[in-house]
This record gives C-alpha cells, sequence and structure tokens, in this order.
C-alpha cells in the first residue's frame, strides 16, 4: 500500500505489515495515516474476508515515535490546542475503524507492542504471541494518563478491571508467558510457527461462509457493550434470522449433510 505499510492480498486474506523495522514500527504521521485508510477502506470490502496484522523486523509497534517531531516534548508548548486534538483523533481512527470494519484481525506479535502498539493489538478480534512478545500500557510512563486510543475500553473486556487496572495504572510490561495466562493472547508459539499458527485460524475462518463470519463479529462487537442478556440476544436472533435466508446457508447445510467442503457464493 505504501513503503511503510505493506499490503499482500494471499487469496481472500490481507497480511498488513507495518514497515518501519528500524524504529521497531513506531507510529509516526505516514504510518498512522497508511493505517487508519486503509482500516477504513475495509468496511464495503467484502471481498477481503480476513486480516492478518503484524510488524516488520524483531517488533510488532513500540507505539508512538517519540523522535518525530508531532510527538517532540516541546510539541505540547508550541502546538496550538485544536491541532493537537486533531491529531490525537486521527490516531484514534485507527482503533475504530479496526473495530468497525467486517473482517476479523488477527494480530501477530513477535516482539514489543507498546502504547499504541498495545492498543492495535487490543483492537484486534484475535491475538498470537510469540515467546518474546511483551506489551505495556506505556502513556502513563511518559508523563500522561495510563488510559490511550482505547486501552480504558478493551483491556477491562480482555482481561476484567482488576487486571486492567493495575496495567494501566503502573505501566509494567506483560510478557507472553503471563499475557496467555490472563488471556491477553489466545497463543503463544516460536517466531518460526507465527503464521503457521494464524493460516491454522484463517483456514478455520475460511471454511464459513462470508456473510456468517462478518456478522459473527459484528455481533461480538454488539455485546460486549450489551446492557442485558436480552439486548446481546436481540442481536443474535437478529443475525441468525438473517443469515438462514442466504443462499450460503442453504449451500453449508447441504455440504455439511453431504460431508463435502461447501462452496460459497456470497462476497
Amino acid at each position: 500500500m505504501t513503503e511503510v505499510l505493506l499490503v499482500e492480498e494471499r487469496g481472500d486474506v490481507d497480511w498488513v505489515t507495518m514497515n518501519r523495522p528500524k524504529s521497531l514500527n513506531a507510529l509516526n504521521p505516514d504510518l498512522v495515516e497508511a493505517l487508519a485508510t486503509y482500516f477504513e477502506s475495509l468496511y464495503r470490502r467484502h471481498d477481503r474476508r480476513i486480516v492478518v496484522l503484524q510488524g516488520a523486523g524483531r517488533g510488532y509497534c513500540s507505539g508512538l515515535d517519540l523522535t518525530n517531531g508531532t510527538a517532540d516534548r516541546d510539541w505540547a508548548k508550541t502546538a496550538p490546542l485544536q491541532a493537537g486534538m486533531a491529531t490525537q483523533r486521527r490516531i484514534g481512527d485507527i482503533y475504530r475503524a479496526m473495530r468497525r470494519c467486517p473482517q476479523p484481525i488477527i494480530s501477530v506479535i513477535q516482539g514489543a507492542a507498546a502504547g499504541g502498539g498495545l492498543s492495535l493489538a487490543l483492537a484486534s478480534d484475535i491475538r498470537i504471541a510469540g515467546p518474546r512478545a511483551k506489551m505495556n500500557c506505556a502513556y502513563i510512563r511518559i508523563g500522561l494518563t495510563g488510559a490511550d486510543m482505547g486501552s480504558s475500553y478493551f483491556l477491562p473486556r480482555i482481561v476484567g478491571m482488576s487486571m486492567a487496572s493495575e496495567l494501566l495504572l503502573t505501566g509494567r510490561f506483560v510478557h507472553a508467558d503471563e499475557a496467555l495466562r490472563i488471556g491477553l493472547v489466545s497463543h503463544v508459539v516460536e517466531n518460526e510457527h507465527l503464521e503457521t499458527t494464524a493460516q491454522g485460524l484463517i483456514e478455520h475462518m475460511l471454511r464459513t461462509a462470508p456473510f456468517s463470519l462478518r456478522l459473527s463479529k459484528e455481533a461480538l462487537g454488539f455485546a460486549v457493550d450489551a446492557p442485558s442478556l436480552d439486548a446481546a440476544m436481540a442481536m443474535e436472533d437478529r443475525q441468525q434470522i438473517l443469515t438462514s435466508q442466504s443462499k450460503d446457508h442453504i449451500e453449508a447445510m447441504t455440504a455439511f449433510l453431504e460431508k463435502r467442503d461447501p462452496e460459497f457464493g456470497d462476497k
């Protein structure tokens, strides 16, 4: 897509690589804009079914690029308040778009995921880590609040309020083994097996009807904020009736009974 964000289409799956390895893929203005533009473009792109997000080199994403002018220590003294808010909101557009897009997102974390990089992982649907992965809410360690870029929203929903409070208030690193134990990631494998592990999950998802996969992500997104069981089940009822009217539902049922792989027509 750009020099800082590489997009490789493998069939219906996008393998997206943040490509600033010398800075551990830190978020500079070019990478922020590339990520926001890419994820915003996915909303109506039903030809893209799944996204894998990863970092080039030995890191996933080390957060905001503190060597860049927009993050310079004197920036807050000189930049107008409105400009600062506009920058903040544009970075935040990445995470909003990741949750809004219908494609499941798998994050492959082989190294550091800090600050805004951690939020990229949190905004993903599935997280796979290598043994040297480490993650933290870095914001509080540079004199900001511990809550930024959706971290105060995502973390309690993933690891619970007590652990989220500990991570947000201390900024300490969580390493791969602890991340697996607290449910921050679902798999920890050697770096050479990260792609294979992701591919195994992809193959399971590609066996599902495209419409069903999209609506399943949508239902999960609504359910995590649902005020009651009834509200969550109302969304489930809607999704089931919608998918039950599709040709791919009939094909999936027929293929199941005939003990063969389904051939889906929907995109």
